[in-house]
C-alpha cells in the first residue's frame, strides 16, 4: 500500500497520487473477501458513494497508487468517468516508476430507499464493466472488481458461487480480520467514513445558518470599507489575527469532552456569529491567511484544526466559496500533524467551494504527490522567525507590515477584498 489520491466527483479532475512507501508488516490477500476488508486501510476511511482504483505491481501483487472519485449520478456521465479514472491511475503509475501489471476495482454505495445492496449492486455492473474495457485499452487488465453495499461485497468478476454466491457476502465485524489486526500493529488508522470526515467540515443549517449569514452580511458591510482603505486594511489584518489567537486560547481553554460530531457542536458554541463572520471575512486576505497557516504544530496545532472546521462550518449561503480559506488550512493542519487522508478530503472539499482556489490547489497537489510537508513547515517557521523583529519595530512607532501590493474584490458581490490565492 505505497500510493493514495482523495477526489469527490469526476469534475475534480482525478490525479494519481503517491503517498510514501508502507512500513509495518506486509499481508498477503488472498480472496477477494480479504480485498474487500483490506479497504477502508487503503484509504484511512470508509469511502461512501465512491468508486476507488487500486493498481497492482510484480507477480507479488503489491499494491501501488490509489485513486478515489465519487460515482456519478447519472448514468450517462459513467463513460468518460471510467476513461478518465483508467488514464489517470495508469499514466500516472507509469510516471512514477511502471506501469501497473493490474488493477484492483471497488465500487462503494449503500442503497437508497426500499433499494437491496443486491440491487446496488446490480446497477452499477454497467460502471464496473466500463471501467474494465477502458483499463483493457490501456492494455492492463481488471484482476479484481468488488461492490460493497449494506454490509456486503460482490465480485464481478469471480463466476464461482462457492466464494462468490448471488445474494453476496458479509463483511467481517470491524476490526476483526486479518487485515486489521496487520493495520493496527502497524499503526495505521481509519478514521470514521467519508461521510462523516465531510459532515466535520459541512456548513450549518437551519436557523443557526441564517443567523451566521446575517452576521456575515454584517460584517462585510462593516469591513470593505476599511479594507479598500489603505489607512485601516492593515488594522483589520492586525484585529484578525488577534481575533484568531483569542479563540483559539478560548478553544484551548475548553476542550471538548467527547470527538466527532458532538465536539463540533461544543465548538460552534463557542464561537459567536459575529467573531466567527469577522475571522471568515478576514482569512480571504492572502497574508492574514498565511499567517494562519504557521499555526501547524506543537500545541498550536489542535485548536487551529477546531477553529478552522468551524469556521468552515459558518460559511453559509451566499458565503460557501468563503469556505476555501479556512477548509484549506484545515487541511494543512491535517497534512502536517500526520493526518493525510483527511487532509486530502479538506482540501478536495476547498476546491469544491472555490475551485480556482491557488492555495488549496498547491498543497492537494503536493500531499497527492507525496511531497513531505517538512518543507513548507520550515519555510512557514522562517516567515515567523522574520516578522518578529519587525513586529518589535512596529511596537516602537514603524508601521507595521502589510500584504504588498492593491487588494481588488473578487468574483461576486459577496467576494471581499483581499481574496487572491
Amino acid at each position: 500500500m505505497t500510493n493514495n489520491h482523495e477526489s469527490r466527483s469526476p469534475s475534480d479532475r482525478p490525479s494519481f497520487s503517491p503517498a510514501g512507501a508502507a512500513t509495518g508488516p506486509q499481508i498477503t490477500l488472498r480472496s477477494p473477501a480479504e480485498l474487500a476488508d483490506a479497504l477502508p486501510y487503503m484509504l484511512g476511511f470508509h469511502p461512501s458513494d465512491s468508486l476507488v482504483l487500486v493498481a497492482v505491481h510484480g507477480e507479488g501483487g503489491r499494491f501501488g497508487g490509489r485513486l478515489r472519485v465519487g460515482i456519478p449520478t447519472a448514468s450517462a456521465e459513467w463513460e468518460d468517468t471510467a476513461r478518465q479514472v483508467a488514464d489517470c491511475l495508469i499514466r500516472g503509475s507509469e510516471r512514477r516508476g511502471g506501469k501497473p501489471d493490474g488493477i484492483v476495482v471497488y465500487l462503494c454505495q449503500e442503497p437508497r430507499g426500499e433499494e437491496s445492496g443486491r440491487r446496488v449492486m446490480t446497477r452499477l455492473r454497467p460502471l464496473a464493466q466500463r471501467i474494465r474495457l477502458a483499463c483493457g485499452a490501456l492494455d492492463v487488465p481488471v484482476l479484481e472488481a468488488l461492490c460493497l453495499s449494506e454490509g456486503r461485497f460482490w465480485s464481478y468478476v469471480c463466476p464461482d458461487e462457492r466464494c462468490c454466491p448471488a445474494e453476496g457476502t458479509r463483511l467481517a465485524a470491524v476490526g476483526t480480520s486479518v487485515m486489521a489486526a496487520a493495520a493496527t500493529f502497524a499503526g495505521l488508522q481509519v478514521r470514521g467514513s467519508l461521510k462523516e470526515i465531510e459532515g466535520r467540515l459541512a456548513p450549518l443549517r437551519g436557523a443557526v445558518a441564517a443567523e451566521a449569514e446575517r452576521a456575515l452580511d454584517r460584517a462585510a458591510a462593516a469591513l470593505m470599507p476599511r479594507i479598500l482603505d489603505g489607512a485601516t486594511r492593515e488594522e483589520v489584518g492586525a484585529e484578525t489575527i488577534s481575533l484568531a489567537r483569542d479563540l483559539m486560547r478560548r478553544m484551548t481553554l475548553a476542550p471538548p469532552v467527547e470527538g466527532g460530531t458532538h465536539a463540533d457542536d461544543w465548538d460552534d458554541a463557542l464561537l459567536g456569529h459575529d467573531e466567527a463572520a469577522s475571522l471568515i471575512l478576514g482569512l480571504q486576505d492572502r497574508e492574514i491567511r498565511d499567517i494562519a497557516a504557521e499555526w501547524m504544530e506543537d500545541e498550536e496545532a489542535a485548536p487551529a484544526l477546531r477553529l478552522w472546521r468551524a469556521l468552515a462550518r459558518r460559511c453559509v449561503g451566499a458565503y460557501g466559496e468563503h469556505a476555501a480559506a479556512p477548509l484549506t488550512l484545515a487541511g494543512w493542519v491535517s497534512w502536517s500533524t500526520g493526518d493525510e487522508p483527511t487532509a486530502r478530503i479538506a482540501f478536495g472539499l476547498a476546491l469544491r467551494a472555490d475551485a480556482e482556489y491557488r492555495f488549496a490547489q498547491l498543497l492537494h497537489h503536493a500531499c497527492n504527490e507525496g511531497i513531505d510537508p517538512e518543507g513548507l513547515r520550515e519555510c512557514l517557521r522562517e516567515e515567523r522567525r522574520s516578522r518578529e523583529p519587525r513586529r518589535a519595530r512596529s511596537s516602537a512607532g514603524t508601521r507595521p507590515p502589510g500584504r504588498r501590493g492593491r487588494t481588488t474584490p473578487q468574483r461576486g458581490s459577496r467576494r471581499t477584498a483581499g481574496s487572491e490565492q
